[in-house]
């Protein structure tokens, strides 16, 4: 059985330090695509290609997806692991997003 890592302290948590979001304005046939994102974390990692989407319970991110992928379903080429991180992400990106449509 494979061991676990134990976390190191300095490495414990993630924080978005940078976002960038462009809202798109409506397009018939894709009104469920509100804008894109670029966030980095830790002012160490980039990444590129998140998409703010308007589905039935309002807006989410939704992460890259592998377009050369061959399988029946998708292949994310990043995803947060812990509900904190992804939570943390979705809320500094959805308020960046609120901010960028009020302007």
């Amino acid at each position: 059985m494979k061991q676990k890592k134990q976390p190191r302290p300095e490495f414990d948590c993630l924080a978005v330090t940078d976002i960038e979001v462009k809202a798109f304005p409506s397009l018939p046939g894709a009104d469920h695509i509100k804008g894109v994102a670029q966030i980095v974390l830790n002012d160490q990692m980039i990444i590129r290609g998140l998409r703010i989407m308007d589905g039935t319970s309002g807006l989410f991110v939704s992460y890259p997806i592998d377009p050369f992928f061959k399988g029946e379903s998708f292949q994310l080429l990043v995803n947060p692991i812990t509900r904190q991180l992804r939570e943390h992400i979705e809320n500094c990106i959805l308020e960046k997003y609120q901010e960028t449509v009020s302007e």
